[in-house]
């Protein structure tokens, strides 16, 4: 029973990768396009800016809330 489940999910890791794989193109597979520098350094600044940010931007609020 295990040696059957064990044999299922590599082939079905192997299918997978044989199917869905781009080539080995680095990048390729990312969400974002990486080509323009300067694009991709203002979608970074944007996000993690954002994550940064935002605590500050809640405590503010609640603070002038009053």
């Amino acid at each position: 029973m295990i040696g059957r489940s064990s044999l299922f999910a590599r082939n079905a890791i192997s299918n997978f990768v044989r199917n869905h794989s781009h080539g080995g193109v680095p990048g390729e597979n990312l969400p974002f396009q990486i080509e323009n520098r300067y694009r991709l350094t203002a979608v970074f600044i944007l996000f993690f800016g954002s994550g940064f940010g935002a605590p500050f931007l809640i405590l503010r609020h609640q603070l002038l809330k009053n």
